[in-house]
């Protein structure tokens, strides 16, 4: 079945390594069906991998294997809740080893070139109890690229003195 509504992601002509990794990378993750062009096409020939189904944490995507005309950039972000810090720690070594990339504030670049953002839940819990709490939590989450929770933690303790 086909859903209403899901995010078509373009790749250059590596939709299917693409879709492996998210799928090895997340849980409730796995490719789904691989359509292969019926003709050639500006981007490919007859024969290659078109289109990818597949579900990330979930959710269903379709890769496209569109060519080289567009790029990901940070205007489009996936955020991942994570419950602690070695699923932190897992998910963000994951996404920047083998050509990924580290940016600052919990986000990061697959190899792919898509942007990601891998939150701890408890970084969210700081910011929505507002006041002191979140201003030290922010504060501490501005001088990171990949979440610290004890360090958060830490930073908000100090909220209590």
């Amino acid at each position: 079945m086909t859903p209403r509504i899901q995010p078509c992601l373009w790749y250059d002509g590596n939709a299917e390594d693409a879709a492996r990794f998210y799928a090895d990378t997340f849980p409730d993750s796995r490719v789904g069906a691989v359509m292969r062009a019926p003709g050639d096409y500006p981007a490919g020939k007859q024969g290659d991998v078109l289109t990818v189904e597949m579900t990330i944490l979930g959710m269903p995507f379709l890769l496209l294997n569109g060519g080289p005309e567009f790029k990901f950039d940070e205007a489009v972000s996936f955020q991942v809740a994570t419950d602690d810090q070695a699923q932190t720690d897992r998910y963000w070594n994951a996404i920047t080893g083998n050509g990924g990339e580290e940016s600052m504030c919990g986000w990061c670049r697959d190899r792919f070139g898509l942007s990601w953002q891998i939150t701890p839940k408890r970084l969210t819990e700081y910011m929505s109890q507002g006041g002191e709490t979140a201003a030290r939590a922010f504060k501490a989450m501005m001088e990171m690229k990949k979440i610290d929770i004890a360090a958060l933690e830490r930073a908000v303790e100090g909220a209590k003195d």
